[in-house]
């Protein structure tokens, strides 16, 4: 790879200074649409280059890229309460940065691999970029305009479920605010605690593992993969997720444990087969029930074994098998 020329510095930097500058004039220039002043484009901008180094390792080691949606909602519906499409519009430019920046340094770590000259990865990123961002617009223009209804209840298929959480986030962060939820006006000011709680919670693991240097299991405790690992999970009863950790966590652990030879080269193959194993489960589920309408009601699918678990629990409110709360 070196005798290839490397990518000069400034082509990188004439590109972050132009999307900033163009970024910053279209939230001015159409301010009453997208509602983000200028110095919540530069804050974005901030907040995604800071993160992007500590992400970036977490993911090179990992293969796990934690999402920066939460805290960028977070702090924007606190410093600027009561515009959800300025929320929505700092969310992109602070996390989806990041996350496309991870995705470059992917694709470069790929072409490394496979000896192609950086130079023309580098022309590849940015003539796909903008080849992507006009086919996406003019795509979701097209839609816009030629299917009545979309994204709206009363269309059969185009219900757009996607774009309706992102909506309904740019209400609960932005119209609303974290401040009346998460806040001193709120009633759920405790959450605020595991915040500081991930923060500590890798240096927890470091104090373990010099407290017992001869417990090499301790140094595998990878804290941000065990605490993001779950925001890659699809809402469900909590029986799923101790299946993953019997299946995932103690399937490892054993065969870390009795066969560390075998572990430390076909780990990833394992990891795969779990997720290949799921994916095949999922499309014979589909296959053989799916599509005949066919349901099977057992104790992993029945809301915790917990029958009351849907029952009402306002006081006065009544349902059919259900107690009367009081």
């Amino acid at each position: 790879m070196k005798r290839y020329k490397a990518v000069p510095e400034w082509w990188f930097v004439s590109i972050l200074i132009v999307t900033i500058a163009a970024t910053v004039f279209a939230c001015e220039y159409y301010n009453e649409q997208l509602q983000l002043p200028w110095w919540g484009v530069l804050l974005a901008c901030a907040i995604a280059i800071f993160f992007t180094l500590p992400i970036g390792i977490i993911t090179a080691i990992t293969n796990q890229t934690p999402g920066l949606n939460i805290i960028t909602e977070y702090i924007i519906g606190y410093i600027y309460p009561g515009y959800p499409v300025a929320n929505m519009c700092f969310k992109v430019y602070g996390y989806i940065s990041m996350t496309q920046a991870i995705t470059f340094l992917q694709d470069f770590k790929l072409g490394h691999y496979m000896k192609i000259p950086p130079r023309i990865m580098f022309m590849a990123q940015v003539v796909g970029t903008l080849i992507a961002a006009i086919v996406y617009l003019t795509t979701a223009w097209w839609l816009m305009e030629t299917i009545p209804d979309i994204c709206q209840d009363t269309s059969s298929v185009w219900t757009c479920p996607s774009d309706t959480v992102f909506y309904d986030a740019s209400v609960i962060w932005g119209l609303i605010g974290p401040r009346r939820i998460f806040g001193d006006q709120g009633t759920y000011a405790t959450i605020n605690w595991f915040f500081l709680g991930g923060a500590i919670a890798p240096l927890l693991v470091w104090l373990a593992v010099r407290a017992f240097p001869r417990q090499e299991w301790i140094r595998l405790i990878n804290m941000p993969v065990l605490i993001g690992a779950t925001g890659m999970m699809p809402p469900a009863t909590a029986v799923n997720y101790t299946s993953w950790i019997i299946a995932g966590f103690f399937s490892g652990f054993v065969v870390y444990r009795y066969k560390p030879e075998w572990w430390q080269r076909h780990n990833y193959v394992l990891s795969g087969a779990l997720d290949a194993g799921l994916a095949f489960m999922g499309v014979l589920l589909y296959l053989c029930l799916g599509l005949e309408d066919i349901s099977i009601n057992w104790w992993g699918n029945n809301l915790d074994g917990c029958p009351l678990a849907s029952c009402p629990t306002a006081k006065g409110v009544y349902a059919p098998g259900c107690p009367i709360p009081f």
